[in-house]
């Protein structure tokens, strides 16, 4: 039995990788989660109780911390997913995305360093650091064309910032120090256990709860959205199949407008929600358009998202209805619907 380290693994896209790797494999986990606001242990109550799980309250800046979990799991591979990761965050308040996302990722690089080191030439030969990122690293596309692997990083935000320094320094020490690493960026994710910071968590609330539906400028901005579902099914494959020192785009291949996926969810929810629609004050330095080409995962390691959107928001906004307890407990440790991201710091 393997065991690997996943840090960040009580959020939104972690907490769904956990879930899944311990649904779907035999292997151990251990959980390095620092719980801030959006970690939330009431999203892993289905394996809490699992033998092979095992969860660690601190944070990937703690070096002491890491190298002692580290020496006493012995695990075969880092999954890193802890980071601060709400733009409108980072414009009110950037320092928490430096510490987190910069600093964080350079402590855990170095440790996993050492640890890696000391490790035996077989054991070696099989260790990865997987590094979880973004395509909002890559900035705004215009009106065609797809964000590849080669791609120029043009980060636009504090966060998507802090996520390209993260990139560059895991591709640094494979190139530098020969750490075994791998990197994937994905688009924005979707799904269940989603923080009602997000567009799709907070829309969907917002319209069962009859509030405003606050649509930044002309709500023309396009995103390529994917499943969280099937963006962790591919990260298990990179971690599995993934070609040591490379990067693979996860992308939904579904690209439609914020007003487009505000209106849909006011179709599912009720259509008269679509006069709760406001367009107020735009994002500073709001990114167009993303989109990812996925050619080189397909191609190498055959994934494609399975999830189509239609269905993958049907089920999402049932999640939503059918779980307001969960709702109510994220929201009663802080709110999470207020607007944000003005810049007026």
């Amino acid at each position: 039995m393997r065991t690997i380290l996943v840090t960040g693994g009580a959020g939104f896209i972690g907490g769904c990788f956990v879930r899944g790797w311990l649904r779907l494999t035999p292997h151990a986990l251990v959980n390095l989660d620092k719980l801030t606001y959006a970690g939330n242990p009431q999203s892993l109550t289905e394996v809490e109780n699992d033998p092979r799980y095992h969860f660690v309250l601190g944070d990937i800046g703690d070096r002491p911390l890491v190298d002692r979990l580290l020496s006493a799991f012995q695990p075969q591979a880092i999954i890193n997913f802890a980071a601060e990761s709400h733009v409108d965050r980072s414009i009110d308040g950037p320092r928490p995305f430096l510490r987190t996302n910069v600093l964080g990722t350079f402590e855990l690089l170095e440790a996993a360093l050492e640890y890696w080191r000391k490790q035996p030439a077989d054991a070696r030969d099989q260790f990865r650091f997987l590094h979880v990122s973004t395509d909002e690293v890559y900035g705004s596309l215009g009106p065609g064309g797809r964000f590849h692997e080669r791609s120029p990083y043009a980060p636009n935000s504090p966060y998507s910032a802090s996520k390209a320094a993260s990139d560059h320094f895991v591709r640094a020490y494979h190139h530098t120090y020969g750490l075994p690493v791998l990197t994937t960026n994905c688009s924005n994710n979707y799904g269940p256990y989603q923080f009602p910071e997000k567009l799709l968590p907070l829309m969907i609330l917002n319209t069962l709860d009859r509030r405003p539906l606050p649509v930044y400028g002309d709500g023309q901005q396009v995103r390529d959205w994917l499943h969280v579902e099937d963006h962790c099914a591919a990260l298990r494959l990179v971690l599995d199949q993934g070609r040591v020192g490379e990067v693979y785009h996860v992308g939904g291949n579904c690209e439609l407008t914020n007003l487009s996926v505000v209106r849909m969810i006011c179709d599912l929810v009720d259509p008269q929600a679509r006069d709760l629609i406001q367009f107020v004050e735009d994002r500073p330095g709001h990114d167009r358009r993303y989109a990812m080409d996925t050619d080189k995962i397909e191609r190498e390691l055959g994934w494609k998202p399975t999830m189509e959107f239609a269905a993958g928001l049907q089920s999402t906004v049932q999640w939503y209805r059918q779980n307001r307890p969960w709702v109510a407990a994220v929201e009663s440790r802080r709110s999470q619907r207020d607007r944000q991201g003005l810049g007026n710091r």
